[in-house]
């Protein structure tokens, strides 16, 4: 494995989630790795072990580490149980439904919302961390995400016309889980700044209506942001899809620090930072399917005009618009990461 060394320090990154001041190197941010892009940039068989497994940890923060990230991020699942769906690289939308009715969403065994997840991951990381780097931390999978599995996107829709109170009545007590979570993630010396995702649009347009969305969403994602800045740190949020419609109530509502996936075709990250870069950082934002299909000398020369055009003013993390596949080459993402090891603050 060939690995990419620097000087890191956490506190370059917070300059540009704070956007406050210019770091002296271009920092590096992705929200999640896959586990086979894992596997074969480490030469390991992580795509086969669990979190539990020996050696599952030390391997996933190396990877980062040897990446040149000052960061580890990292997200752990709500303690709620899910049927196993297929076991496929995808399932149907309906195949993770545990509740269609009021008597099941009371009989569900809901965890106390003390131990929403489990926090031991966090405590064995932070023993691998070296000095100058920092988790980003928060829960897999945001409010909508579980909402929408637990009821299914078609189950939810009929709820939303047969019986809207039980339709909040799950994303309030999906929301209490979140933020009870963030608020004991936020007190961890070693979690550096919070982090949220959940996918809320697709290419044309948000999932729900945004009045929606503002009603059931956004006060959890307010509330995790509180509990982050209460404690003196950023509150990172990722959600793909086409968020034109609410993106004034992200930054003026739930007050979030900086903004992560942005996808060519629906706003390119250079564009997302002329409109909103004075109110928010922008974090990542190289198109996935560039980064897999171009070749290397057209890919790095991609790689500079993006980092020219968002690096200008010092607020921007160089990454992928949303993750690293299972079926991105390893050597077109280090080849980005290498044009971004020569830029200096």
């Amino acid at each position: 494995m060939k690995r990419l060394v620097r000087d890191v320090d956490f506190n370059e990154f917070l300059k540009v989630l704070r956007r406050e001041g210019r770091p002296r190197y271009l920092p590096f941010y992705e929200h999640i790795a896959s586990p086979g892009f894992i596997a074969r940039r480490t030469e390991t068989q992580f795509d086969r072990m669990t979190l539990n497994d020996a050696g599952f940890w030390e391997i996933y923060v190396d990877f980062w580490l040897g990446m040149g990230f000052d960061c580890v991020p990292m997200e752990i699942s709500l303690n709620c149980p899910m049927p196993q769906g297929h076991s496929g690289l995808s399932e149907m939308s309906e195949a993770h439904v545990v509740f269609r009715n009021r008597r099941e969403f009371e009989e569900y065994p809901w965890p106390d919302v003390s131990k929403p997840i489990d926090f031991h991951h966090f405590e064995t990381v932070a023993k691998l961390l070296p000095e100058g780097v920092k988790i980003v931390g928060g829960v897999m999978a945001g409010p909508y995400e579980w909402c929408s599995q637990m009821m299914g996107t078609v189950g939810m829709s009929y709820l939303l016309a047969d019986d809207p109170e039980l339709v909040e009545m799950v994303f309030a007590k999906i929301g209490s889980l979140h933020h009870g979570a963030m608020r004991q993630l936020a007190t961890m010396d070693s979690i550096g700044a919070l982090r949220q995702g959940d996918d809320l649009g697709f290419k044309t347009a948000t999932f729900l209506p945004p009045a929606l969305i503002r009603k059931l969403v956004l006060p959890t994602y307010k509330k995790m942001a509180e509990e982050a800045h209460r404690n003196g740190k950023p509150f990172i949020l990722h959600s793909c899809g086409n968020l034109g419609t609410i993106y004034e109530d992200l930054i003026e509502f739930c007050k979030i620090d900086a903004k992560h996936s942005f996808e060519d075709v629906i706003l390119p990250v250079d564009e997302f930072k002329r409109q909103y870069g004075k109110r928010i950082t922008p974090l990542g934002g190289l198109d996935v399917d560039v980064i897999c299909r171009t070749p290397e000398p057209e890919l790095r020369a991609y790689a500079r005009r993006k980092i020219e055009e968002c690096f200008a003013d010092g607020c921007w993390a160089l990454g992928t618009g949303n993750s690293l596949t299972n079926y991105m080459p390893v050597e077109n993402y280090i080849a980005v990461l290498e044009e971004g090891m020569k830029v200096s603050g």
